[in-house]
């Protein structure tokens, strides 16, 4: 049984919502930056000056956050008709690689400080309680950033989110590093710093690889996919469901769908059917942004075998010479294609009488002929007024 979708806020509160919440970020950080350069120089803790330029590397993304709302934001538009979303996914790849140059920057700065132990500074207290205030300001910020990203389905500020965890966890590097420097032991801190330069590199290698699979149009997991496949199949008219596709366009999905229908409804009423399909996905998933449903009358993943089957003016040309040179136009000749072959329904005009034993079996010859001569016809019938007119083929 599918359920209802959560209501999610408009375009205009999400990105209101996206641009305070990063504000917010760069208040903060911005105000870490000058507390860490001022107690690090005092103090004579590089690592807190380290951590600093750190810092400065957040209000870079905060800025490119706010660049990619903005932009991500904005409506679809003749070049753009699916709007602006993927600008977010290139945010989140650019963070994710941010990540990663944060990471091996801490990797490659551990090793220098492991080699040149002897020439580490005295380290003031007065930097151990920084790096601690650093530490829980921090992590106060991305739980923030976590919850607001969940809330209105940004891979952007979920990217932010967790680069800030990774500023934490460098500012408990940093917090044990001094004092293990306080403690008598200056190796604890570029040994600590190993470890969350590899966590940060995972970290942005995570969501780098993420953005990257959106970027190539990697569907939803099995497990979504199945849900909007239970969906189309609960929908009154829809027989089956092939080729389903999905991928994601920023925080919205967009689904490509095949719908299998009865073969002998009209066309309006197939297109009927595909609307209510499609508007069933976007009730059900608020984030779907489009729907897009082919209806089929059979499985069409695989071609059909068959002959070549001609043009429809071809097809009603030999509808009429089997009708004979004195019988009216047809009111309507409707084709099935089935497959691989092509049932016919002929409709004649109600003022047509109907046929006696010498025509009736002259017509049946005549249609007999033509199944026989061309095999991509399956059957001819005829109909008057609904009902049954010359005896079926």
């Amino acid at each position: 049984m599918v359920t209802e979708g959560k209501p999610q806020p408009t375009a205009e509160a999400r990105e209101r919502v996206i641009r305070r919440a990063t504000q917010g970020g760069i208040a903060v950080n911005l105000s870490l930056v000058a507390a860490q350069v001022v107690v690090g120089l005092a103090a004579n803790a590089f690592s807190l000056l380290a951590d600093a330029t750190h810092t400065l590397a957040d209000l870079l993304a905060d800025g490119l956050v706010l660049f990619a709302n903005k932009r991500g934001g904005e409506p679809a538009d003749r070049d753009h008709p699916y709007g602006h979303g993927r600008i977010e996914t290139v945010a989140s790849m650019v963070l994710g690689g941010l990540l990663m140059a944060v990471g091996t920057g801490f990797l490659v700065a551990s090793v220098d400080r492991i080699q040149n132990l002897g020439e580490l500074p005295q380290i003031h207290v007065a930097a151990l309680l920084m790096a601690i205030l650093t530490l829980f300001a921090k992590e106060g910020l991305f739980r923030f950033l976590r919850r607001v990203a969940r809330r209105v389905r940004s891979s952007m500020v979920e990217a932010n989110a967790w680069h800030a965890r990774s500023d934490a966890a460098s500012s408990l590097v940093v917090a044990v590093g001094i004092g293990g420097s306080l403690a008598g032991y200056p190796a604890l801190e570029p040994l600590a710093a190993v470890l969350v330069g590899i966590m940060i590199l995972r970290m942005g290698w995570r969501l780098a690889f993420q953005a990257v699979r959106e970027l190539i149009d990697t569907g939803l997991d099995p497990e979504e996919t199945g849900e909007l496949r239970g969906a189309l199949l609960e929908t009154p008219g829809v027989m089956g469901v092939h080729e389903l596709r999905t991928r994601r366009m920023g925080p919205r999905v967009l689904v490509d769908a095949h719908v299998q229908v009865d073969p002998r409804i009209t066309v309006s009423e197939g297109h009927r059917v595909a609307e209510t399909a499609r508007a069933r996905l976007l009730r059900i998933r608020s984030d779907v942004q489009d729907v897009l449903v082919h209806v089929d009358v059979e499985e069409d993943l695989v071609a059909p075998l068959g002959p070549r089957i001609p043009r429809r003016d071809q097809l009603v040309a030999t509808v009429r010479d089997v009708l004979g040179p004195q019988a009216p136009e047809p009111d309507r000749v409707q084709l099935h294609y089935l497959g691989g072959q092509v049932e016919v329904e002929v409709f004649m005009p109600t003022q047509w009488s109907r046929c006696d034993d010498e025509e009736r079996s002259a017509l049946q010859r005549r249609v007999e002929e033509a199944l026989a001569r061309q095999s991509y016809l399956r059957s001819i019938r005829f109909f008057e007024n609904a009902h049954n007119w010359c005896k079926e083929s």
